[in-house]
């Protein structure tokens, strides 16, 4: 078989391992799914070398990237690089959003 299917529904947690329970080998995703007004970690990717491409599924909020505001909501993507610090905000209907991650070439450790 050279596919695989996952369901989010099977995962009660806020982050469930979309591309972990897929198998993935190449890549790395989640689905977060935030309460209203929910903050994420503010953090970087320096440490993996991965760039993160973000993208809304349903309600809205936005993202902090080097302290500069950024709003999520669906059909808008966000690509953000390794270096910058990045945070999402989920907004008053909360947010759920997938992640999806690859370390870029030559980056990280």
């Amino acid at each position: 078989m050279d596919y695989s299917v996952m369901d989010t529904k099977d995962y009660d947690e806020r982050r469930k391992p979309v591309a972990q329970a897929l198998g993935a080998g190449a890549i790395k995703a989640n689905q977060f799914d935030s309460l209203p007004n929910h903050e994420g970690h503010a953090h970087n990717e320096l440490g993996t070398g991965q760039e993160e491409l973000f993208v809304a599924l349903r309600g809205a909020g936005h993202m902090v990237i080097d302290g500069e505001p950024v709003a999520l909501e669906p059909g808008r993507y966000v690509l953000v690089g390794p270096a910058a610090q990045r945070q999402v905000i989920a907004g008053p209907d909360g947010l759920s959003y997938l992640v999806v991650g690859a370390v870029v070439e030559g980056a990280g450790t």
